[in-house]
């Protein structure tokens, strides 16, 4: 009699085993934030940390509602592509810690062409797209024909792109303050289109950011699994050599990662500052979070571009949600800070939980095979 084949076990699933290992770690980052807020002050903090999960829920007005839900989507926007970024590169076996500047000379590339060129809004779209691409191409230019670590060189030009745009920018600032002035003001031909989106969500700075995200998603799901290139691109990352025995060409295929990588990074630099939504700060001497937070965007996402949809949304969602424990008067603003960084932390144990879980498994299945064994 034929023997059946042992049934697999649910959590063997990738999508399962992303989606479980993502909740338990943002129900850790919440405890952790919890704590936090109980230590600071035990009688506000269970209201507080609610306060931050429900975020735009906490107003009663459905108009302020919605207002707040397109703000939240607006940030949603760029770091969905901070964190394809990551994501892209690390399908082809680099480290794109480098998101965060080349999210760095796509503000400055569309905001010079908003402000200073008075560029309409599709070309400082692609003036941020190009040079984002162009400052990922140098760190996988340095990888392919120098063996330069994509970390490093990444870090370098990070501080590099960040005093770069500064001085590029110092010349279209508002001489009242230290940013830049509004694209509504200099140049509404920049602006992104809202496409009726603006009204259905009561919110003037929401644009086709949101949606054309999305479509960049489904485009970078379909070329990294369903294209030759996308094959060429993931073999040459998990074998460079192999690759090249295979004929492909492994640094060019180096050079293109990382060009497409900054270009994600890019583009969605030119998502949020073309919506108006916030201005650039000639004086600031940190680089955006926002290249940051995309790795850990893309690891919650379980380094799958539709996964990457729904862990940016929570991500900020968290993070905006925060930003209300500043109105009881009894949470400072680094409280907020403190409770979303946690939670962004422990989004880098995604793919720890998940080795976890396999290995749980197969210690149980080996256990139960040596039972089945001695039975017989």
């Amino acid at each position: 009699m034929q023997a059946t084949k042992p049934r697999e076990s649910v959590l063997r699933k990738p999508m399962v085993q992303t989606l479980a290992a993502s909740l338990v770690c943002i129900l850790l980052g919440l405890l952790v934030g919890y704590i936090a807020l109980l230590i600071i002050s035990p009688k506000g903090a269970t209201s507080a940390i609610i306060d931050v999960l429900k975020n735009f829920w906490t107003y009663s007005k459905p108009d302020k509602q919605l207002k707040h839900f397109g703000s939240t989507l607006i940030t949603t926007a760029p770091l969905l592509m901070c964190a394809l970024s990551v994501l892209f590169a690390y399908k082809v076996g680099l480290f794109n810690i480098g998101a965060a500047g080349q999210y760095v000379a796509g503000a400055g590339a569309s905001l010079y062409f908003a402000l200073a060129l008075k560029m309409p809004w599709f070309v400082c779209l692609l003036a941020a797209i190009l040079a984002g691409a162009l400052l990922g191409a140098v760190s996988g230019f340095l990888k392919a024909y120098r063996n330069v670590n994509e970390v490093i060189s990444c870090i370098m030009l990070n501080w590099i792109s960040l005093y770069l745009v500064n001085t590029l920018l110092a010349g279209v600032k508002n001489p009242t303050g230290k940013d830049t002035f509004t694209v509504t003001s200099q140049n509404t031909k920049a602006l992104l289109p809202a496409a009726g989106l603006d009204g259905l969500l009561n919110n003037k700075n929401v644009t086709i950011a949101i949606p054309l995200a999305i479509l960049v998603c489904i485009f970078i799901w379909v070329l990294l699994n369903k294209t030759r290139l996308g094959y060429e691109l993931r073999a040459t990352g998990l074998n460079k050599n192999a690759a090249k025995y295979c004929g492909m060409r492994d640094r060019y295929n180096i050079i293109l990662t990382m060009a497409i990588a900054g270009a994600l990074a890019g583009l969605g630099a030119a998502m949020l500052y073309l919506s108006d939504f916030e201005q650039w700060a000639v004086t600031q001497a940190s680089v955006p979070a926002m290249g940051f937070n995309g790795i850990a965007a893309a690891f919650l996402g379980g380094l799958n571009p539709i996964g990457a949809i729904f862990s940016s949304y929570f991500i900020q969602h968290i993070t905006r949600g925060g930003t209300s424990l500043t109105s009881t008067g009894v949470y400072c603003s680094q409280t907020s800070d403190l409770i979303t960084s946690v939670i962004i932390y422990m989004c880098g144990f995604v793919l720890f939980m998940k080795q976890f879980m396999n290995k749980r498994l197969d210690s149980r299945q080996q256990k139960n095979s040596q039972k089945g064994g001695r039975a017989a």
